[in-house]
């Protein structure tokens, strides 16, 4: 299902205990500050052009999740923004990043992993991507993640020469320029 703007907002708490239950283990280790902040930005993030959230639910509740907007023009100076411009170069940017779909987050919870959850999330997401343009990021520490990224058909974006980052820039499998 994909909800949009205060549909989300009306499920902030629901979210942000999916966000920790994922992302407080390994290899995010992520403390309850960070946890605190994915739920500050949430209503910031609602307010993005072309913010949507795709949930998975079950009867235990919100499975999963996925956030996604339109990659601005100007990339943010935050987050791990500065990464991804350092390893792609303001032309790469432009071409494959500016007006695609960002995907965010991807959070499925442990119970719910190994059942096509993440596939059917992504799926789903992605679905309305602007010319079937969308990306991700991931942290290269994060091998399960990566591993499971390439599985699902998403390719990753070489990095410049001398320029790679914690960071790695998939696109998606059917991006136009992948």
């Amino acid at each position: 299902m994909i909800c949009y703007g205060q549909a989300v907002l009306d499920l902030v708490d629901e979210l942000v205990d999916a966000y920790a239950d994922v992302f407080s283990a390994p290899p995010w280790n992520e403390d309850e500050e960070t946890i605190r902040q994915f739920a500050d930005r949430l209503p910031a993030d609602a307010r993005r052009r072309g913010f949507r959230t795709a949930l998975a639910q079950s009867p235990a509740g919100i499975d999963g999740f996925a956030t996604a907007w339109l990659t601005p023009a100007a990339l943010p100076k935050n987050r791990a923004y500065g990464q991804v411009a350092a390893q792609l170069g303001p032309g790469r940017v432009k071409e494959l990043l500016v007006g695609a779909l960002e995907i965010d987050e991807l959070a499925v919870r442990p119970y719910a992993r190994g059942r096509g959850t993440g596939r059917a999330l992504l799926t789903e997401i992605t679905a309305d991507a602007p010319d079937r343009r969308a990306w991700l990021l991931t942290s290269r520490l994060a091998r399960d993640t990566v591993a499971t990224y390439r599985r699902l058909g998403w390719h990753e974006v070489a990095a410049l020469p001398g320029t790679e980052t914690g960071v790695i820039v998939f696109l998606a499998p059917d991006h136009p320029s992948r």
